[in-house]
């Protein structure tokens, strides 16, 4: 799979992608572009073979600011300023749209999380289906200390089903930020790294889920996101029908066969 992005990096290396936001000199802001071209680039993973994983991180030290002040918060205040609701809208569903994609590419997506994460930054974290954060890490849902509700992006849904109704509720009124260390404790975090090797951390666990039955992973992720609107017993059905559907895939079998044969399995995704 070919990318060639204009707003971030992308790098491909033994089926794992990793997503770079690079703008470090403004701690890696989101612009309207860089939305426009992450989902794109999320739908494109839709499909393809050739990226059974991805890490998202950030340049320079931090993961990423939010969006950025002079090209999108002004903006925003102009059109708030013309009375162009519309416009409003347009933005804040173009915004949603990305965390739609992060949740729809069957690809698990492992976020290399240090310094600042804050805002839409935090939101991408929290869109990911893991994450690796530091010590020095500062994640933050600052939508309330510009005048803004916590209901930004799917934060309301997403955010209590990580790390609780409570604690979600707290990072969502106040706008605190939360460090690595808490991050962690609550459940935010899958682990802490060091700084230096954060991003090689995430990757190396990208690796060993892109080397793993993609056709399956995928499916359990799907199963993750579409059971938090069942019942008990609807999601027993369906999760029926999803292995089902595994089990007629040559990687179960090749499973079964490393199994017995005490070997390790190479998937191959089919």
């Amino acid at each position: 799979m070919n990318l060639n992005p204009r707003h971030f990096r992308w790098h491909v290396t033994d089926r794992v992608a990793t997503i770079t936001l690079d703008r470090p000199e403004r701690k890696n802001p989101l612009t309207f572009d860089s939305y426009a071209e992450l989902t794109s680039a999320f739908h494109a993973l839709v499909g393809t073979r050739d990226v059974r994983a991805v890490v998202i991180t950030g340049a320079g030290g931090n993961f990423c600011s939010g969006g950025d002040v002079e090209e999108i918060i002004g903006p925003l205040v102009d059109m708030q300023a013309r009375g162009d609701r519309d416009g409003l809208l347009r933005f804040t569903t173009m915004t949603g749209e990305l965390v739609k994609a992060m949740r729809a590419c069957p690809q698990p997506i492992v976020a290399a999380i240090d310094g600042i994460c804050a805002g839409a930054g935090a939101i991408l974290a929290m869109a990911s289906d893991l994450r690796i954060g530091t010590a020095r890490s500062k994640v933050g849902f600052l939508f309330g200390r510009v005048g803004l509700s916590g209901a930004d992006m799917g934060a309301c849904a997403i955010l209590p089903r990580i790390i609780g109704q409570g604690r979600a509720g707290e990072l969502l009124y106040t706008g605190r930020f939360m460090d690595g260390a808490e991050a962690e404790r609550w459940g935010f975090y899958n682990k802490l790294s060091n700084p230096e090797s954060v991003l090689a951390d995430a990757q190396s666990l990208a690796a060993t889920l892109a080397s793993g039955p993609t056709v399956a992973i995928g499916v359990t992720k799907k199963s993750l996101h579409d059971e938090w609107e069942m019942g008990v017993e609807q999601a027993i059905d369906a999760e029926a029908e999803a292995q089902a559907a595994c089990m007629d895939t040559k990687d179960f079998v090749r499973g079964y066969r490393a199994f017995i044969e005490k070997q390790k399995p190479r998937f191959e995704g089919d």
